[in-house]
């Protein structure tokens, strides 16, 4: 009778404890992730869950350039046209083109998708580019959305000073204009640069033996937005700072940090075009989220996280995700992973990537995790980042 009392306690507590939350991580599980390395492809049976509870932040805008956004139309199914084409100030500007050649009619061609900027300021202009990050065309676009993040988090611009004469017009990466895209490729681009006068930036696709200038000079197609895909246009908001409100514990049982779902975290908000009609980036691609989560261990255990393609199931385009994502060790020091690391994705449960897992530092009660994100190209959002307690002791 006694143990069938203790049994039921134990049964029912159980019970209140996933009602409450504090689902934890099974026993035969423990291993796996007790031995996992940042990159590491995981599996875990039966455990991972859109359900788990929601880690309570607070997101404050950081102050950051001008931020532009070609992905609409992703697919540019006219040989000869403009993209897109925004205005900026004096400043900094951050660029982010994902372009596809979608020509098919009436037949598939190569073409080139460019992007240039030209000076509608008085005086020349000077331009400094800050980060570069230009990947080779390719239908390969889960490699290309990992890789183009990775360089553009390295990225060391040691170049000068180009110069631009007012009126002028010239080709922001003349690595694009030396590419030749075929059909079904992915163009992806994504730079960081400061002008001191004012500038129209256009990305648009033409023939491969012509130059970006001179193809802006002679279009005079720009294609209408359809508000689909991420979308395109000029934004204020570049980078959020992402601060748990409260400090986790370790007895508190799984939780996950939920960015970029369009709900607790909104897309931003921006404009199009001289008429400046409502924008938005549906995914805030290319937005830098700076994150920090305070931890302590209240039980001996350590920090487990993770993170996997909970929408494998939505739709035919999320059968696969990965990521890049910055990691700061205690002393601040960065290191950069594409995720997973031996494998291009991950598909769907039960697998699971593995982003790191922490121990409590001896004589520090509140541990932090820290690491910048940004919504990863080609994948599906969001992107659960999930914190799982974990057994330190075999």
């Amino acid at each position: 009778m006694k143990k069938r009392t203790i049994y039921t306690t134990l049964l029912l507590w159980g019970i209140v404890s996933i009602a409450l939350g504090q689902q934890q991580l099974p026993s035969n599980l423990q291993s796996i992730l007790r031995h996992a390395q940042p990159g590491d492809l995981v599996e875990l049976p039966d455990f991972l869950s859109t359900e788990f509870p929601k880690v309570a932040w607070k997101k404050t805008v950081v102050p950051g350039p001008q931020f532009l956004i070609s992905d609409d139309p992703e697919y540019i199914r006219i040989p000869e046209a403009i993209a897109m084409q925004e205005a900026v100030s004096p400043g900094a500007v951050r660029l982010y083109v994902y372009n596809v050649n979608g020509v098919k009619e009436p037949q598939k061609i190569p073409r080139k998708i460019t992007a240039v900027l030209k000076n509608t300021g008085k005086e020349e202009l000077h331009l400094r580019m800050l980060k570069y990050s230009s990947q080779k065309p390719s239908t390969n676009y889960f490699q290309i959305g990992k890789q183009g993040l990775a360089d553009y988090f390295g990225s060391q611009v040691n170049g000068g000073i180009r110069k631009v004469k007012p009126g002028e017009v010239i080709a922001l990466d003349e690595q694009l204009e030396k590419n030749v895209v075929q059909y079904d490729e992915l163009v992806h681009g994504f730079y960081e640069f400061i002008v001191d006068q004012p500038a129209l930036i256009a990305i648009l696709q033409t023939d491969p033996g012509k130059s970006g200038p001179k193809a802006f000079s002679e279009i005079d197609t720009l294609i209408p937005h359809s508000h689909v895909n991420a979308g395109r246009g000029i934004f204020p908001i570049a980078n959020y700072k992402i601060d748990s409100r409260d400090t986790l514990s370790t007895a508190q049982g799984v939780q996950q940090l939920i960015l970029a779902d369009g709900n607790d975290d909104p897309w931003i908000t921006g404009t199009i075009g001289v008429d400046r009609q409502p924008a938005k980036n549906a995914g805030n691609y290319g937005v830098m989220y700076d994150t920090s989560i305070k931890w302590k261990s209240t039980d001996g255990k350590g920090m487990a996280l993770v993170t996997w393609n909970s929408r494998s199931a939505d739709n035919q385009w999320c059968g696969g995700m990965g990521l890049t994502v910055e990691l700061f060790d205690e002393a601040g020091v960065k290191t950069i992973k594409q995720m997973p690391a031996k494998h291009l994705i991950t598909r769907k449960a039960p697998e699971a990537i593995v982003l790191g897992v922490y121990k409590p530092v001896p004589g520090k009660t509140v541990q932090e995790i820290k690491l910048t994100y940004s919504p990863p190209g080609a994948s599906c959002l969001p992107t659960p980042l999930v914190l799982v307690p974990v057994d330190l002791d075999e």
